[in-house]
């Protein structure tokens, strides 16, 4: 038996359009022209990452409803220096995207901080020190 490999991060967005340009804003490039609700794009390393809309997800999970209260799940983006941390944090904000938590320095010996992408999914931005 093999064994499985994470191969796709999907997510539900209830705007798909703004979520793709919050992410084309940290460096994802996304297909610009684009057919239906889903879109996917392959990340260096072969990742791919996938978005799709909140009513395409329940045409297949019936009953489906977006969830409440904090979430789960955050993706984590490595910044090449503490700099770079501080200016991707102020060029998403500066866009009008929700800062949770401004550029500090963590005690694990990291530049640290969470925006939001238009759905509410915390997004940190991190690079060792």
């Amino acid at each position: 038996m093999t064994t499985p490999r994470l191969d796709m991060i999907g997510i539900v967005t209830a705007d798909l359009e703004a979520s793709l340009a919050f992410y084309r804003t940290l460096g994802i490039e996304t297909p610009r022209e684009h057919e239906g609700p889903h879109v996917e794009a392959t990340l260096p390393g072969g990742l791919r990452i996938a978005w799709d809309t909140e009513e395409s997800v329940c045409s297949f999970v019936p009953g489906w409803q977006a969830p409440s209260g904090h979430p789960r799940t955050a993706l984590a983006f490595l910044c090449a220096t503490p700099s770079e941390v501080d200016s991707t944090y102020t060029a998403l904000t500066a866009a009008g995207y929700h800062g949770e938590t401004a550029p500090w320095d963590a005690p694990w010996g990291q530049r640290y901080a969470t925006v939001h992408d238009p759905d509410g999914n915390p997004v940190d931005l991190f690079a060792w020190a």
